[in-house]
């Protein structure tokens, strides 16, 4: 099978044009275009922070349920339905973003997304609640790896890692107003809580439906376009974008000549992809690799169990939870969103290690004190608020680093592969936990905190000596694209 497909020939000024196109995206100002990228974009974080806290929160709720008597095993095992439909959707997406463009998958994995977590709030056991759990995961792992290549290929160069970083982070968004829906919805003063807990996941559907529009504005990715061919709409793409930002009273630089010359391919082989994964770069994949896999187990074990320690080592009512998951998801928030221009101007290398080795050493410390007895509920949240602080910004430091580090040609797929495998290696963390919770043991628990938190200071002394200074430059000066020569 050959490793792409050549279009119609491309004169030689639509070549240069094409070129040129990375440099003319990274020179341009700060922009209502750009926050619209940031916020059309960024829900999908929100909409996957409402879906995780939904399931979170409403754990309690499901296990009180007269139609679905779930156990704590059970919860977690439908948690892990959520995580595992999320590593094939990316997978199986990511692979047709790099081949039809970020900007279609956008619409396909979106309409996944909604229908499967409308139908959620419509299950009756344990077997369809997974199902709808595996579809609903299949739509927002597909929606990582389109969205976090657009913002990597439309933001520019300078403000690549906090833009990438506070959306990332607007996880947390999401994760508040769905703690602050459960207080309510899961109110048995309000509601009875066996509709609340499927009004809480309909929801999520409504949401969806805002973003729709939203995204009706975006381009697609003008490097994608050039890269396939399509040199002409990525030009009127760019010529597009510069006149708006122009329109707005910005002026914009001279852009660099560039001696670069492509051969735009309309697809990459399998065996493109692995060669560039494991021949040209295989430090960046282990590296990667460790990232991802660190933060995925770091984070199921402790969000998705989240409600089910308070209940039963705190006796905190399920209808409460949300309060408790309130300064939490604040906490996780204003991670990214205070640390991330550090990333720009002190360094990749450097943050990754501060916050992946803080995030470990809290979390080690946090159990150590939660097995001695030490802590209340209202102190058990404070410490995980301090710790999923530095947390937060590690995790979405692992999505930016997966996404930069590759070429254009893979870079949906690579953030896939790279995704799936961190996730699959967290998926059986909730069920984990949950067995652990449901031991009454907090030794136990601890000994699943103690591995969380080991994993966390691995990645942290792995980057010591893989870590890639991306910070402020070109995505094409981080990794050659495939078909520049």
């Amino acid at each position: 099978m050959s490793s792409h497909t050549a279009p119609s020939p491309v004169d030689g000024d639509t070549q240069k044009s094409a070129s040129a196109l990375p440099a003319r995206l990274d020179r341009l100002p700060w922009s209502r275009f750009h926050w619209l990228v940031v916020i059309a974009l960024g829900i999908t974080w929100i909409l996957d922070g409402l879906e995780v806290t939904i399931a979170g929160s409403v754990a309690g709720a499901l296990r009180e349920s007269p139609v679905l008597q779930f156990s704590a095993s059970d919860v977690g095992l439908a948690n892990s339905a959520y995580l595992v439909g999320a590593v094939a959707g990316a997978l199986f997406f990511g692979w047709l973003t790099d081949r039809w463009g970020r900007k279609k998958l956008f619409s396909i994995t979106l309409g996944l997304y909604l229908i499967a977590t409308a139908g959620t709030a419509f299950t009756w056991d344990l077997p369809s609640f997974a199902v709808m759990r595996f579809l609903t995961g299949a739509g927002i792992g597909g929606e990582y790896s389109a969205i976090n290549s657009a913002i990597q290929e439309l933001i520019p160069a300078r403000r690549r890692g906090w833009t990438d970083l506070v959306i990332n982070g607007s996880f947390w968004v999401g994760a508040a107003l769905a703690s602050g829906a459960s207080i309510l919805l899961l109110d048995p003063r309000f509601i009875d809580p066996e509709i609340g807990w499927r009004l809480a996941f309909f929801g999520g559907a409504a949401i969806g439906l805002v973003i729709l529009v939203l995204r009706r504005f975006l381009p697609e990715s003008p490097r994608w376009l050039a890269n396939h061919g399509r040199a002409q709409e990525a030009e009127h793409i760019i010529t597009a974008i510069e006149k708006r930002i122009q329109a707005e009273g910005h002026r914009l630089p001279p852009v660099a000549a560039s001696a670069q010359r492509s051969t735009p391919r309309q697809s990459t082989s399998m065996g493109d992809v692995f060669r560039t994964l494991f021949h040209t770069y295989p430090k960046r994949t282990f590296y990667c690799l460790i990232l991802m896999a660190a933060q995925a187990f770091f984070y199921n074990a402790i969000f998705f169990t989240y409600a089910m320690m308070l209940t039963d080592f705190y006796s905190v009512p399920s209808a409460h939870v949300g309060y408790y998951i309130l300064p939490f998801a604040a906490g996780n928030a204003l991670g990214p969103l205070l640390l991330g221009h550090f990333f720009d101007s002190w360094g990749r290398r450097p943050m990754i290690i501060l916050t992946y080795g803080l995030s470990g050493l809290l979390l080690a410390a946090t159990g150590f004190a939660f097995a001695a007895g030490w802590l209340t509920a209202t102190t058990q949240t404070l410490c995980w608020s301090m710790t999923f602080f530095f947390a937060s910004a590690a995790a979405s430091a692992a999505y930016l680093t997966a996404a930069e580090s590759f070429p254009l040609e893979i870079r949906a797929l690579a953030i896939a592969v790279f995704y799936a495998l961190g996730t699959l290696l967290g998926a059986a963390a909730p069920w984990v936990f949950g067995m652990l919770i449901e031991s009454g043991s907090r030794s136990q628990v601890l000994l699943g905190y103690l591995f969380g938190a080991a994993l966390m200071i691995l990645a942290s002394i792995v980057t010591v000596f893989y870590g890639i200074a991306a910070e402020r430059k070109p995505l094409e000066d981080v990794a050659k694209p495939l078909s520049w020569h």
